[in-house]
């Protein structure tokens, strides 16, 4: 029997909990317009939410003993949830699976820049060359001026604004909140936008197809959700990080089974520079937490 070390535990976890991600992404933008974004919203949602439900119950993570603090940091990342929610969506049901995936992974730079812009954090100017030529990349996925810049590429750009806002607000949150209640919390914000938005909707009514993709979707993102649980409890953030990539793999081949999609070649050169500086921050964040914590020990010997 082979055993595996925590790191490629937590390396094999991520590439899961990405596959899952990109995978409801797909069943999502299968169904199309067949059905209004409201519709869809809320009965995924309704269906992740039971999966996630139980899941933090059975992890005992509802716990509603919050501070002030603590709560209105949940309630606003619940708002910037629900604003990604419905920005990615929209974009992600008229842009090929491709390009809003590789738009998604300017993450690690967008978080950096909003450490550095809000939060007052030091960055070096490795990370701000790595910063600069990953926008570089995203200009080329975009490329405004042209034919495939469209209104749903600026919702592409606004749903990252959110995830990056989203993720912030989970870095000021006290350590003893659990990350599935936080999941947990978001899940029923989006339903409740889901349900105020689907009222000036006409609702249309499933057929095998519609219905079956979208419990997929809900069991796909719940994994997804489930499995970046875990990887927090496996291997080093420094290693296990970069492997969120591998969901830009999957939407390139998905794309291309699914939809027939291939990206334009300077889309797949933005998304390499994207994913090149990506990783180069993930890793010299890492490397500089390292070095803040051996200096600390220092100090205390």
């Amino acid at each position: 029997m082979v055993t595996l070390s925590d790191n490629t535990r937590g390396a094999l976890l991520m590439m899961g909990s990405m596959a899952g991600f990109v995978m409801g992404d797909t069943c999502v933008k299968a169904i199309g317009t067949a059905l209004p974004l409201g519709e869809v919203l809320l009965l995924r949602g309704l269906l992740a939410t039971g999966l996630v439900t139980l899941l933090a119950w059975r992890l005992r993570a509802l716990r509603f003993d919050l501070g002030c603090r603590d709560w209105l940091l949940v309630l606003a990342r619940a708002l910037a949830e629900i604003g990604s929610t419905w920005f990615y969506f929209v974009a992600l049901r008229n842009m090929p699976l491709t390009n809003v995936t590789a738009l998604l992974q300017m993450l690690p730079l967008t978080l950096t820049l909003g450490s550095a812009v809000v939060f007052r954090e030091p960055v070096g100017w490795r990370r701000w060359l790595a910063i600069g030529v990953g926008f570089c990349g995203m200009l080329l996925i975009v490329r405004p001026g042209t034919e495939g810049f469209t209104v749903y590429s600026v919702s592409a750009l606004i749903a990252v604004v959110f995830v990056t806002i989203r993720d912030l607000l989970i870095r000021r949150m006290s350590r003893h909140v659990p990350s599935l209640m936080v999941v947990w919390v978001a899940s029923v914000g989006v339903i409740l936008f889901a349900c105020a938005l689907s009222l000036s909707e006409t609702w249309v009514p499933l057929d095998g197809r519609t219905g079956g993709l979208l419990a997929l979707a809900a069991v796909l993102v719940s994994m997804g959700y489930s499995l970046s649980v875990m990887v927090m409890r496996h291997g080093e953030v420094s290693f296990t990080a970069p492997f969120r990539y591998t969901g830009l793999v999957w939407a390139l081949v998905l794309g291309l089974l699914v939809f027939g999609d291939w990206p334009h070649p300077l889309t797949l050169i933005g998304a390499a520079i994207i994913v090149a500086t990506g990783v180069f921050t993930l890793v010299r964040e890492a490397q500089l937490r390292r070095r803040a914590l051996r200096q600390a020990k220092m100090r205390l010997i």
